[in-house]
């Protein structure tokens, strides 16, 4: 489908961008939840290029909120290298067999973990050090061959899942550096939206490969997204790590009911 230059649809793709930007900058997640309910429904785009764009979107979105991030000096990619190298192949694989791989209720299950991780987010406050410190002797993380091993076979599974449903992987990234790399929240989001932006990057080259990328939809939106996130980021830089942290656990609740509800629908 090819995009004109209706002043109407193109302010469309610009607000889809905003509010994508603020997702991204907020909990450092793909704004795929928001672009490809958008393109494929209000739009009527085809459901592949909708994710394609999606991706691309990814890519301007993410590299615009990771820059935000590390002016603040909030980003820090050595202890997640692994896992963005990971994330690279396993996108890849995820955009070469996209079309033939079924959903099997994965929205459900990612929706719920959405949920169940945004309540504990906003309710773990000081015990939050216990939890980690749970987390990480049940993983074995303290030593040297599962601190590589483990960021890198989870990364190729993020990736995996961003290859297939045109997400960057941002909130799964997020998730194993609060949890398992024992990232500070700022820290993390920043982190997750440059690993985010090298993932979607290898995707979006697959996608582009098949002729599923809509170039001018995805520069439109990225420009909205670029607004939006800048918007999230003085937010986000300004607040303190608790009260982040109940944004974040917030924006996972959110995003966690809107995933189930648009597998009701």
């Amino acid at each position: 489908m090819k995009v004109g230059l209706d002043p109407i649809l193109l302010l469309s793709l610009v607000l889809i961008g905003v509010v994508a930007g603020l997702v991204t900058s907020l909990v450092g997640a793909s704004g795929v939840m928001i672009i490809v309910p958008a393109l494929n429904l209000l739009q009527g785009f085809p459901i592949h290029t909708s994710i394609g764009t999606s991706l691309l979107v990814d890519v301007i979105a993410s590299l615009a909120v990771a820059y935000g991030y590390h002016r603040h000096g909030n980003v820090d990619l050595r202890p997640g290298a692994l896992m963005a190298l990971g994330s690279i192949a396993g996108a890849q694989v995820g955009a070469l067999f996209c079309q033939f791989i079924p959903d099997l209720g994965l929205r459900w299950a990612f929706g719920l973990m959405l949920i169940l991780s945004g309540v504990g987010m906003w309710k773990g406050g000081a015990r939050r050090e216990e939890y980690l410190e749970r987390i990480r002797g049940r993983a074995n993380l303290k030593s040297s061959w599962a601190r590589r091993l483990v960021p890198l076979l989870l990364g190729f599974l993020i990736g995996l899942n961003g290859g297939i449903f045109g997400a960057g992987g941002g909130l799964l990234i997020l998730l194993v550096l609060l949890f398992l790399l024992n990232y500070p929240t700022h820290m993390a989001v920043g982190t997750s939206t440059l690993i985010m932006a090298i993932t979607a990057a290898s995707g979006t080259v697959g996608y582009a490969l098949q002729g599923n990328i809509n170039l001018l939809a995805g520069a439109v939106i990225g420009l909205g997204t670029i607004l939006g996130g800048y918007g999230g980021t003085v937010f986000a830089n300004l607040a303190d790590e608790e009260t982040f942290s109940k944004v974040v656990g917030a924006m996972f609740i959110l995003l966690g009911i809107f995933m189930i509800i648009l597998r009701l629908i």
